[in-house]
């Protein structure tokens, strides 16, 4: 079973195409936590609230592979991890909370085997979750995004383009990845 995670800024389309590649390849994608916890209890968060929200999403993304691997799925895929959680830290903060610091990651470090890494050639839509909406403070959540890829030694394949263009570039660099 290969984990794939999709990874980059807000507005760049994860959700979007992990849902059409989920149904593309007959697996489970988990859902982005943090939009469901903003979506409920607003978007003014603390630290505190980033690493629940982190801990959170790794439960459910851990959660998820364990069901696909007792069912001999090929795939799993997370709408988000908390790599991207360690990246609004820094966005919004300056820096990361203890646990999102890089210890934390020793035993997350390999857990998905490819990131699919969104680039900002989409325009960005506003949906009053959103935050970053300048051009220079999307380029810097992802330089971020793709620093803590780096920083954190795992597979990553930047992906570009619109619509079917998007979505082939995402699905050839899965299948690729097997």
């Amino acid at each position: 079973m290969k984990r794939i995670c999709l990874h980059g800024p807000e507005s760049t389309g994860k959700s979007m195409l992990g849902t059409r590649l989920a149904a593309e390849l007959g697996c489970e994608v988990v859902p982005e936590y943090g939009r469901a916890y903003c979506e409920a209890h607003g978007t003014n968060i603390g630290r505190q609230e980033l690493i629940h929200i982190a801990q959170t999403q790794d439960a459910m993304n851990r959660a998820a592979a364990a069901r696909a691997g007792e069912l001999g799925a090929g795939f799993v895929l997370f709408d988000t991890d908390p790599l991207i959680t360690a990246v609004w830290a820094d966005m919004m903060f300056g820096a990361k909370p203890g646990y999102l610091r890089d210890g934390y990651f020793d035993s997350f470090r390999g857990f998905s085997d490819l990131y699919l890494l969104l680039d900002i050639d989409l325009a960005f839509v506003d949906d009053g979750l959103r935050v970053y909406a300048q051009p220079a403070e999307r380029r810097q959540f992802f330089d971020l995004c793709t620093l803590e890829l780096v920083r954190n030694d795992v597979h990553y394949v930047r992906i570009q383009g619109l619509g079917e263009a998007r979505f082939s570039a995402a699905k050839a660099a899965i299948l690729g990845a097997e």
